[in-house]
Formats: C-alpha cells, structure tokens, sequence
C-alpha cells in the first residue's frame, strides 16, 4: 500500500489479499486500488465483495482538480443519489412557517450547490440509525440550519431559537 500526494491509500492485489486473509470482513468496503489490481481483481471471486474505485493519479492532477472531482463523487447508494433532497425536505414540514424558513436555506444551499452534502447527510444520519450509533446534539454553526435540523443531523430547532441561517451559510 503506498500514500499519495494527497493522503489517501492506494492499494495494490497484495495488500487487499492480506486485509482479506486477515480475517477482515470486505462487504461493502471500498478500496483505492492501484492500476496493476483493476485487470487482475476483477477476475477473482472475491471481486464482489468489495468495490474498486476508479481513482486517476494525483501525480497528473492539482488540488483544485483533485477537490473538484472528490466533490462530484459522493460515495452513498444510487437511491440518495438520486432523490430529490429539496422535495423530500419540504415534505417533513408542518406549517407554513416551516416551509418558508426550508425554503429560504434550500435556495442557499442549491446556490453553493450543496445539494449533494444534504444528500450524503440524510443518507449517513440513516446508516447512524440502522447501526444504533449515537451522534451529537448539535455543534458550532450548523444549529442555526433548520433543514440539517429536519435531515436530524442535530437536535437543535434554530426556528425555535430564532437562529440565523445565514451565521451558517456565509
């Protein structure tokens, strides 16, 4: 396994067969695998059990490419890839005042095109919950987003705080 110049482990067929013969279990573990793994993994039984991600070199990219293409690539299930975040958030309201207030913060949010992080948001706040892990009440500026407090990435009801979105969204 080697690091590259951003951090993130490459793995190679023989570090993923050591993981494996470790006893570790792979379902639904995603490794950055290196060019010499794709052809040669994908022909071993063992393929499906993990997924192989297609991951150019950060030797031919900048950071600026290599951020902008980690922020199209949410790695969460097609089905929350493909909801309609804005439609199911308004769908939680339940009163006028609610909806105004979702709104206002999902225009803010789609103007920073942030549609995808509330996405990943409503999809690990549901992995949280199926797996009994228990997270925070609330922490720094996020409180003041009522549409994280409707997603229940927090517990705290900025409309009933009157707390400013935009202390979040600057």
């Amino acid at each position: 396994m080697i690091k590259d110049g951003f951090g993130q482990f490459i793995y190679n067929q023989s570090d993923i067969c050591d993981y494996i013969m470790q006893g570790n279990d792979v379902t639904n573990t995603s490794f950055l695998v290196d060019d010499s793994c794709n052809s040669d993994i994908k022909h071993t039984n063992t393929y499906t059990k993990y997924t192989t991600l297609e991951y150019p070199s950060s030797d031919n990219l900048s950071i600026e490419e290599f951020d902008a293409n980690n922020q199209t690539n949410w790695f969460m299930p097609s089905e929350y890839k493909e909801m309609d975040i804005a439609e199911y958030v308004l769908s939680l309201c339940n009163t006028s005042e609610e909806l105004q207030r979702c709104g206002l913060e999902l225009i803010m949010y789609q103007e920073r095109n942030l549609f995808n992080l509330l996405k990943y948001m409503k999809y690990l706040v549901d992995e949280m919950k199926k797996n009994d892990i228990i997270w925070g009440v609330g922490r720094g500026s996020s409180v003041s987003s009522f549409v994280l407090f409707k997603l229940n990435v927090h517990k705290i009801d900025s409309m009933y705080y009157n707390l400013d979105v935009s202390e979040f969204l600057r």
